[in-house]
């Protein structure tokens, strides 16, 4: 690896805004990969600046890190992905970022909703669960998340 193209954890860090604690828990999670030097520091390249940028922001449209990980196995690891990369992927998740806004439009009408009443009418309340009926489907908020609800 070609050391003026290389980042230590540091730099990564303060480049992606991270702390080096959690670029060490994307490399346990195989999100990315270091390469090593005879010392044992660890040596990124450029781009992993770029696969850390994803990370965050797939974390913070709610994606787990198994649907992270699938996702980065697509790209190549030892050069940026290009623009058509990034696109198949961007598309390939939209389905599901679309479901997962539905989903939080209906917590927040719902959530309003309930908030609004006091929850002082149970004949109105849309969480109200007679006999713990919904126990039965596990746990959960199933009245507020609309694939759930009957």
């Amino acid at each position: 690896m070609d050391k003026s193209r290389t980042l230590n954890i540091g730099e990564v860090a303060m480049r992606a805004g991270v702390n080096a604690s959690a670029l060490r828990f994307y490399e346990r999670e195989k999100l990315i990969s270091p390469a090593r030097t005879l010392g044992n520091q660890r040596l990124y390249p450029r781009e992993v600046l770029r696969r850390v940028a994803f990370i965050r922001a797939a974390q913070s449209a709610g994606q787990s890190l198994a649907q992270i990980r699938e996702a980065l196995a697509t790209l190549p690891f030892d050069h940026a992905p290009t623009k058509a990369q990034w696109t198949q992927l961007s598309r390939a998740w939209q389905p599901a970022l679309d479901a997962r806004i539905a989903e939080l439009i209906a917590l927040r009408d719902n959530l309003t909703q309930c908030i609004g009443c006091g929850c002082l009418s149970l004949k109105s309340c849309a969480l109200f669960n007679p006999a713990d009926k919904l126990a039965a489907r596990g746990g959960g908020a199933h009245l507020l998340m609309r694939k759930s609800a009957p």
